[in-house]
C-alpha cells in the first residue's frame, strides 16, 4: 500500500458499499475525479460460495486505470483461503479482509464486524490469510464490536501480523453510523503499527476530511456515503490539499450526477428493462445525495415509484444554479456526528490563534 501512497497528501480512497460500490458506481466516480484507490463492495465468503461474477466484473473490467483490491467477508478459514488463491488470479491490487460490516445478519455469522468479538479468531484468520496472499494484503476494522476500550486488544493482533494497510471505520460495531468517531483509537493506530492506516467514518466535505487528518496522522482517507452524496469530494480534497480552490456544485451539477447514474446503473438490468426496478435501484443513492437539501426532495423521491415521476421530482428541485450546501443534516441515520470533528479541530485552532474551517 506504501507505493500508492501520495507525497503531499493523504491518500483517498472510495469505501466500499454493498449494492453501492459496483461497476457501474465507478465509471461515474470516475468521471468526477474519482479516488486514488477502489474497493470492490464484499464477496461473501463461506464452505460453498464462489466467487459472484458480477463483482469480479469491477475488477476485470475496471474502467478507471487504478489500483483496486478486492474485498472478503467470513471467517471460515480454508473458504477465505481460497477465495483469496482465486481472487490473485484476477488484476487485483491486493486482498482486503471486511472486519467492520455492523449488519445484524452478518455478525450473528461471527463475520464482518461480528468476528472482533473473536480476537484469537482473528489472529488466525490473519495468520492464515498473510501466509497464502502473495501479495498485498489489507484488513478494513472498526474500533471494537461494544466499545472502543477493545482496540488495544485488536491493535495487538494487528501488529503480530504484517498487513499492508489498516482502514479503520471509528466507530464501534454496535454504534453503526449514528456517532461521533473516536479519532483517538485511529490516532493510537497509526503511532502502533507500521503499516499505513486509513481513517473512516463521518467525512462528509473537506473540512471534516482536513479535521479527521489532523487529529489522527493517517496517511489516507476513507469515504463512503459522503462520497455518494458529494462525488466532487475526491477532487475538492486534492485541491484543497494542494493549496488550490475548487468551485461549488450547482442544482444541474447534481441533476447531472444523478442522470449519469441512472444511465450506468440501467445498462445493467440483464432483464427486460423497467424503470420501476431502476427507480429502486437509485434510491439507494438518493437516500444520501438529499441530505442537506430541501427536506421535500427526500420526502417525495423516497416515495416515488415511476420514473416518469422520480425525474420530475429532481428536477422541480435541482434545476437551478445555486451551489449546493456545503455539508448534511446531521438530524438524519444517515449522516450523523461530523460535528464534533469540526468543533475539536476549533477549539484546537482557537487555542493556538489559528483560523478554524471554514
Amino acid at each position: 500500500m506504501r507505493d500508492f501512497l501520495p507525497p503531499n497528501r493523504p491518500l483517498l480512497a472510495l469505501a466500499p458499499m454493498q449494492d453501492v460500490t459496483d461497476l457501474p458506481f465507478m465509471r461515474v466516480m470516475e468521471r468526477f475525479g474519482g479516488p486514488d484507490v477502489y474497493v470492490t463492495e464484499y464477496f461473501r465468503v463461506y464452505e460453498t460460495s464462489r466467487l459472484k461474477p458480477y463483482i469480479l466484473r469491477s475488477i476485470d473490467e475496471n474502467p478507471t486505470g487504478k489500483p483496486i483490491f478486492a474485498q472478503m467477508i467470513g471467517q471460515d478459514i480454508p473458504s477465505l483461503l481460497r477465495s483469496a488463491r482465486e481472487l490473485e488470479e484476477h488484476p487485483v491490487a491486493g486482498i482486503d479482509l471486511n472486519l467492520g460490516c455492523p449488519a445484524p445478519v452478518v455478525c450473528r455469522k461471527d463475520a464482518g464486524g461480528g468476528l472482533l468479538r473473536k480476537p484469537a479468531k482473528v489472529d488466525r484468520i490473519l495468520g492464515e490469510l498473510r501466509q497464502a496472499i502473495r501479495g498485498r494484503f489489507t484488513v478494513k476494522t472498526r474500533v471494537g464490536y461494544d466499545t472502543p476500550d477493545e482496540f488495544d486488544a485488536l491493535l495487538q493482533v494487528f501488529n503480530r501480523h504484517q498487513i499492508d494497510a489498516l482502514a479503520i471505520h471509528g466507530r464501534t460495531v454496535k454504534e453503526r453510523y449514528q456517532s461521533p468517531v473516536h479519532p483517538d483509537c485511529i490516532l493510537q493506530a497509526v503511532r502502533s503499527l507500521s503499516c499505513p492506516v486509513i481513517a473512516n467514518g463521518n467525512v462528509v466535505d473537506v473540512d471534516t476530511a482536513r479535521a479527521l487528518e489532523a487529529q489522527t496522522g493517517a496517511a489516507g482517507l476513507m469515504m463512503g456515503r459522503g462520497a455518494i452524496r458529494n462525488p466532487w469530494l475526491f477532487d475538492q480534497l486534492r485541491s484543497a490539499f494542494g493549496g488550490g480552490t475548487s468551485p461549488r456544485p450547482t442544482g444541474k451539477d447534481l441533476l447531472a450526477y444523478i442522470e449519469q447514474l441512472w444511465e450506468e446503473t440501467a445498462r445493467e438490468q440483464t432483464k427486460a428493462y423497467r424503470g420501476d426496478r431502476q427507480v429502486q435501484k437509485m434510491k439507494r443513492y438518493l437516500a444520501y445525495i438529499t441530505q442537506g437539501l430541501d427536506p421535500g426532495f427526500d420526502h417525495e423521491i423516497l416515495r416515488a415509484s415511476e420514473e416518469d415521476e422520480f425525474f420530475r421530482i429532481c428536477r422541480r428541485y435541482l434545476s437551478h444554479d445555486h451551489p449546493l450546501p456545503g455539508l448534511p443534516q446531521e438530524t438524519s441515520r444517515r449522516f450523523c456526528g461530523f460535528s464534533d470533528l469540526l468543533s475539536d479541530i476549533s477549539s484546537r485552532a482557537t487555542s493556538l490563534n489559528l483560523p478554524s474551517p471554514s
